[in-house]
């Protein structure tokens, strides 16, 4: 059980860890090269660099303020459409894809490359610190926010992975448990889970920490930074580091942050250090290494001289200010601010959630199983657009993807579970636009058992075709899901995007 002095530590540590990773990593972003950093590099007058690593935890942060505990993807998407600027690599696809209406997580697969890449995990610790010691409700989360951008991309496996990780170091301080708590809530086969193996393998053979980095590049790089050539050094040239998938980046980079973990120790330099001069992304990297660094073993174990040269403040790089409060309205200005509002959300969620924190006027709880079980997980086993109401759930699959030539069909699975104890007859119906059938016809009558019958969900698939005249490039339709004999009314929205 965690004292609220020992959670407010581990929060502080996490997010100073975090800034220090984040400016230590920055001069040296995706440049595939062996580094030798022992230190900061830059002249920092007291204040971190911009973190774009903290950003977007900062505008969830915000959200959870504003909207309450109950957050998904669809929620997370509006924030970003309103307050996430950069239109690079996966943060870029994805707002493209949001603006034309397409939701998590088509949004984060429609023409995005980048949906293997790092855009996600290093955002992964806001899950954490509001779900410390239960890394199944920490990985729910991340994954609602990964697929924003990662859609079903390696990327979001690499959040979930950081994530359960980082939930589960606020209880438990083994590195190499730690590791297989975060790897038992992604896909065995996935490349996030091979780099992870590939740096604990040469990790227990005894290779150093540089021919573990040979290793995880040998095996699972990506291609050089936007082509550029003159981003690889020579020596990784002669290596053959020079090929790779456009955007493939998690993976090695994963297995980069587990190089820093293994062979960090319990030394905060050293482990920052190591992951630095490993190369790739090392802002990121260094970042959530630092950060996880800081929730076990606390801001007291992060030395002063590490944290003297850049304070204390929060410098943002990628939120739209102007709406936000430039002079700090809504964005935390420091790291104190910041565990201050994470904690009540905290206090907030531990309400609902075993957590073991000692929040006064709750029931104190041990933590629970720290690894996956099947039905943890399974959310991620099929891409879909999920939404949550009173008694049911849905999950919407484009079939063959949200864009439909004329002529054509587009083909949607729409899967309707039952989370209540009764069972229930369901309509559904079809609202389209003017020109488009639907088969095998707009209504249907069907049945959906109690939940605690074995299959308490039912699965109908639909063909939409345009007609020849129709011409609209945008095109939304409406499920109407009733139940009958009751007033229950759901609507699930569809859009589909005529090409060609």
């Amino acid at each position: 059980m965690l004292s609220l002095e020992t959670y407010r530590s581990k929060v502080m540590g996490c997010w100073m860890g975090k800034n220090i990773g984040g400016t230590i990593g920055a001069p040296f972003e995706w440049r595939r090269q062996v580094n030798n950093v022992d230190f900061y590099t830059q002249d920092l007058g007291g204040e971190p660099m911009p973190n774009d690593d903290l950003d977007i935890q900062l505008l969830w942060l915000i959200m959870m303020e504003e909207q309450g505990l109950n957050v998904d993807s669809a929620i997370m998407a509006e924030y970003w459409q309103a307050y996430v600027t950069p239109h690079w690599s996966e943060y870029g696809n994805a707002k493209i894809n949001m603006r034309a209406g397409v939701l998590p997580p088509y949004s984060g697969m429609r023409n995005n490359y980048f949906k293997d890449s790092c855009g996600a995990f290093i955002r992964s610790e806001i899950w954490a610190c509001i779900a410390p010691g239960n890394p199944t409700v920490a990985a729910k989360y991340a994954y609602e926010d990964a697929i924003l951008d990662h859609g079903d991309g390696e990327g979001v496996y690499g959040e979930v992975f950081c994530a359960a990780l980082e939930s589960a170091a606020f209880v438990e301080s083994d590195i190499n448990k730690l590791i297989d708590i975060g790897l038992s809530y992604i896909p065995e086969d996935c490349g996030v889970a091979g780099a992870i193996n590939c740096a604990r393998e040469a990790h227990k053979n005894g290779l150093t920490w540089l021919d573990a980095r040979h290793k995880v590049l040998e095996g699972f790089r990506g291609y050089v930074f936007f082509e550029s050539m003159h981003h690889i050094s020579e020596d990784d040239i002669n290596r053959g580091f020079v090929d790779g998938k456009l955007g493939w980046d998690v993976p090695s980079n994963i297995g980069i942050l587990v190089i820093g973990l293994l062979y960090g120790g319990a030394d905060f330099g050293q482990t920052l250090c190591t992951t630095v001069n490993c190369g790739e992304d090392t802002d990121c990297t260094a970042a959530t290494v630092g950060a996880i660094f800081g929730i076990i073993y606390g801001m007291e174990n992060i030395p002063e001289k590490w944290i003297s040269p850049i304070g204390r403040k929060i410098k943002t790089a990628c939120l739209n200010l102007g709406e936000l409060g430039y002079f700090g309205d809504m964005i935390p200005q420091d790291i104190d601010n910041l565990t201050d509002r994470t904690e009540k959300i905290m206090r907030k969620l531990a309400v609902q959630f075993d957590l073991p924190v000692a929040v006064p006027g709750l029931v104190e709880k041990p933590a629970g199983d720290l690894f996956a079980n099947k039905e943890a997980v399974a959310y991620m086993n099929t891409p879909a657009i999920r939404h949550s109401f009173p008694f049911f759930e849905t999950a919407l699959e484009y079939v063959t993807g949200v864009g439909v030539k004329p002529g054509e069909g587009a083909k949607v699975r729409l899967t309707i579970k039952n989370k209540y104890r009764v069972q229930a007859g369901l309509t559904i119906r079809w609202y389209t636009p003017d020109g488009w059938e639907v088969s095998p016809r707009r209504e249907i009558k069907t049945y959906v058992g109690p939940i605690h019958w074995r299959n308490h969900s039912i699965t109908h698939e639909f063909e939409l075709k345009p007609r020849e005249w129709a011409h609209d490039s945008s095109n939304r339709f409406v499920i109407e899901i009733t139940v009958d004999g009751r007033t229950t009314v759901m609507l699930v929205p569809v859009l589909l995007l005529l090409e060609g």
